[in-house]
């Protein structure tokens, strides 16, 4: 998407030929039909199998919706776009997502599945990073954002 706006112009980093990947976007359209199927024609609204530790820590953290709900409406909600630290968030989020995809060569699933079983050492060192990361965010930043 940088390079479809063009940011191309302005980063090396972004210089590759957008059109001869269009099948990219065909993924986004995809996962956003994928998810409307799924959330309207696939879920029978029964509660989240998660574990009560884990709902009654959410619910201390503010997310009211915890264990009824996959995406809690206090991430997820319209409200979520009038709240500025929210905003502020979403959109430095998105940002070191697509540049993280694009540095590392790859998503998460790509060097974990794919990379993992070519036995790929780059892939290996992505992963632990992810989880690093991920441990991170979970364990530290999170409450403190919440």
């Amino acid at each position: 998407m940088c390079t479809l706006c063009g940011a191309d112009k302005h980063a090396e980093f972004f210089k590759f030929d957008w059109k001869a990947q269009r099948w990219n976007l065909l993924v986004v359209v995809g996962v956003v039909i994928g998810g409307f199927i799924g959330h309207f024609f696939l879920s029978n609204g029964d509660e989240v199998a998660i574990s009560k530790n884990t709902i009654d820590r959410l619910k201390d953290l503010g997310f009211n919706g915890a264990g009824k709900e996959y995406l809690p409406t206090e991430l997820f909600g319209a409200e979520v776009f009038s709240d500025p630290k929210m905003l502020f968030f979403l959109v430095v989020g998105g940002f070191l997502v697509g540049f993280g995809a694009r540095y590392a060569g790859g998503c998460t699933s790509g060097h974990a599945i794919s990379g993992l079983s070519n036995l790929q050492l780059p892939s290996l060192i992505a992963v632990i990073g992810f989880f690093i990361g991920g441990l991170f965010m979970v364990h530290v930043l999170f409450p403190i954002i919440f």
